[in-house]
């Protein structure tokens, strides 16, 4: 089956098996002014998404189209699905991580770390375990745009760790300069961390790199997994083969496990994050600037709640 190509652009062989040739790009929703933070609820059949300047999170239903979740989002950015399916988000403007519980009510998760405000948490995961990984970038307080011009607190920008059993906060790596998306492979043997900090200064790291997991909680062997040429990497997800999907300026690109740039699939905005998503998790949901689109892949994601 040919490739769409004005859709795909593929560097591998390998990318032919993954992209649907006849599928095309949707268009599901704009009118946002930085789309982010797509999180699928199969339980419910819909997308829920932050449009972090708006102040608003924002659902889609392929049946009813989209309406307004939660009015005041606290320019909520990255969110995520625990293990019992309940919604987890990070807050700029409050500079917080929370869950909302089935009843409608909100738990933070963590807002201190050693009794200073964390930055803006910007990302988030929930491994197997029930710990929850999140990355804490300056973005949302060095503007008023996606959340409030303040001082920051930290010595810098870390990912943290909260354990499950305990609540209790660790920093599990302190060298990134901006870090932003974050998803374990399939067995969570390996974790997946972008460095955005190109977006403020060209010289600075726009890659993702990855770390082995040990007894669950330490982070080793710190290594580059790809360098994007294409702007820099926001959020990504990785699908049940190892293939990391992850933003960038010119669209989404699909990367081995072993770190080769095997395709990507071509968006007319810059895209902020992906989930896949849809009854058979094969439909890979993208924020883009202003947008929400989606296309159909040949594989399945491999976070689930």
């Amino acid at each position: 089956m040919p490739a769409n190509d004005g859709l795909y652009e593929h560097f591998d062989k390998r990318f032919r098996a993954l992209a649907i040739g006849i599928a095309h790009l949707e268009k599901l929703a704009d009118g946002c002014i930085w789309a982010e933070g797509p999180v699928w609820f199969a339980d419910a059949g819909c997308l829920i998404w932050s449009d972090i300047p708006n102040n608003r999170m924002l659902r889609w239903n392929p049946n009813s189209g989209v309406d307004v979740f939660r009015a005041d989002s606290n320019n909520s950015n990255g969110n995520t699905r625990d293990r019992q399916g309940r919604l987890v988000t990070c807050e700029h403007l409050t500079r917080r991580v929370t869950r909302t519980e089935p009843d409608g009510s909100i738990t933070v998760i963590a807002d201190k770390y050693q009794g200073k405000r964390l930055n803006s948490p910007n990302d988030v995961v929930v491994k197997s375990d029930h710990s929850i990984w999140f990355t804490d970038p300056s973005y949302g307080i060095l503007t008023e745009f996606e959340g409030s011009r303040s001082a920051q607190e930290q010595d810098g920008c870390y990912v943290y760790r909260v354990d499950p059993a305990t609540g209790g906060i660790e920093v599990v790596v302190d060298d990134f300069v901006k870090p932003n998306g974050l998803a374990f492979s399939p067995d969570e043997k390996t974790l997946y961390v972008a460095d955005s900090a190109g977006s403020h200064d060209p010289a600075a790291p726009h890659h993702i790199r990855a770390f082995d997991v040990v007894d669950g909680r330490r982070l080793t062997n710190s290594r580059v997994f790809c360098d994007i040429k294409t702007g820099i990497p926001d959020g990504f997800r990785i699908d049940v083969q190892g293939n990391l999907w992850t933003s960038t300026h010119a669209g989404v690109e699909c990367y081995a496990p072993d770190g080769t740039l095997l395709g990507r699939i071509n968006v007319p905005e810059i895209v902020a994050n992906v989930t896949f998503g849809g009854k058979r998790r094969n439909r890979l949901f993208i924020t883009a600037t202003t947008s929400l689109y989606a296309v159909y892949v040949n594989t399945t994601g491999a976070q689930r709640p």
